[in-house]
């Protein structure tokens, strides 16, 4: 005898995949961050205008309809990799924990840690140029980037009047001009060394010259901070 239709109707059927699973969570983290790292690859090679979401989608090994189901549309994936390439070297400056070294030695990481990260992340000089070119356009949309900012602000506030009451740093720095200098002297190399090793006949990538141009970043901002104001 058959069984009744509904019942083996019951037995074929498939159970629907919970979308509050923990590996459905995990799957849907693992593809944004791809397409992420897809996203800055493909916005610093080409700039906002010449990426193609398509191209993006391929780099990730992603669906292109999960891509604009998780992100919206280009301009809304490009502000997404922007927050996430600010967030990523503002993570890296909180695991500094920088309040437990001296002045000089938090300053000293700080700007190791500024140089090495643009040295190590050459896409991010290149998404920024590209921001730039944008005349930060979408940077201005993006209300969360001032937060991420003003924790840095503070804690270069902090070392330096840690510094200036040790009597070993200057008390009158602007910390966003400091920044801005601290900035300058890693983003400037990376950005420009191809043409710089051109021009002056050195390879600026290699390791020798790397661990000089560092050194010398770190020099000149501590040099700085210990000149007293005239």
């Amino acid at each position: 005898m058959s069984e009744p239709s509904s019942v083996a109707v019951a037995r074929t059927r498939q159970p629907k995949a919970d979308p509050s699973s923990p590996k459905r969570s995990r799957n849907s983290a693992k593809t944004k961050a791809a397409i992420l790292v897809a996203g800055r690859a493909e916005f610093a090679e080409r700039g906002f205008e010449g990426a193609r979401v398509d191209a993006i989608a391929e780099r990730a090994g992603a669906n292109k309809r999960l891509l604009y189901h998780y992100f919206g549309n280009k301009e809304d994936l490009y502000r997404a990799v922007l927050l996430d390439a600010y967030g990523e070297i503002r993570r890296g400056e909180r695991a500094l924990s920088l309040d437990q070294y001296d002045p000089v030695q938090a300053m000293d990481r700080l700007v190791r840690f500024t140089f090495r990260h643009f040295l190590a992340n050459p896409w991010f000089p290149r998404l920024l140029g590209t921001e730039n070119i944008e005349n930060a356009r979408f940077l201005k949309t993006m209300p969360d980037i001032k937060a991420l900012h003003s924790p840095l602000v503070g804690q270069i506030t902090t070392i330096v009047e840690r510094g200036a009451d040790a009597g070993v740093f200057r008390r009158d720095v602007d910390p966003v001009q400091l920044y801005i200098s601290i900035a300058a002297l890693g983003f400037f190399y990376v950005s420009n060394m191809a043409t710089l090793s051109v021009i002056f006949d050195r390879d600026l990538a290699g390791v020798a010259m790397v661990q000089e141009r560092e050194a010398q970043a770190v020099q000149m901002v501590l040099d700085y901070l210990r000149t007293k104001p005239s």
